[in-house]
């Protein structure tokens, strides 16, 4: 188990299988010494864990640990081009999106969820700039997405 993974299982947290696609895409892809992730919606077993706009059905509380698994999903992603987590050295963009409703502007801090756990579990690797964005609705009515950038070592 590589060290990002145990620090995983300390915090009570595994990785996912990754998300399949909803569409015409893969989940992650390499470019030279970056991985890009697609959007990764917050889901597990195949099923989208919530539906609706945030700050209307669905609590910001909420959306935030949303955030986190969109997160973990991401990671996931990352791990099935690369094979090795250990292999990050650093997350240089996170792009949350969050499904608002039209007076909510607390999206900063739905996407923390996701920014959160990547400084819990990859340390100062985990730093990184970041784009928290209202949009009116996201694949399948879900209320977040989030999506990475991240610099690898060499195999």
């Amino acid at each position: 188990m590589s060290r990002v993974e145990s620090k995983l299982t300390e915090l009570g947290l595994s990785l996912p299988p990754v998300a399949a696609p909803v569409a015409a895409y893969v989940p992650a892809v390499q470019s030279g010494e970056f991985v890009f992730t697609s959007g990764q919606l917050p889901v597990v077993d195949g099923k989208l864990l919530n539906t609706g706009k945030v700050g209307a059905e669905v609590s910001p509380e909420e959306a935030k640990e949303l955030a986190q698994r969109c997160a973990l999903n991401a990671l996931a992603a990352v791990k099935s081009v690369i094979g090795d987590l250990d292999r990050i050295e650093q997350v240089v963009k996170v792009v949350g999106f969050v499904a608002s409703a039209p007076d909510f502007t607390g999206q900063p801090a739905v996407v923390n969820g996701a920014s959160e756990l990547l400084g819990a579990v990859l340390g100062e690797a985990g730093v990184h700039a970041r784009s928290a964005v209202g949009v009116a609705v996201l694949p399948l009515d879900a209320p977040v997405e989030v999506e990475l950038q991240v610099r690898v070592k060499s195999a």
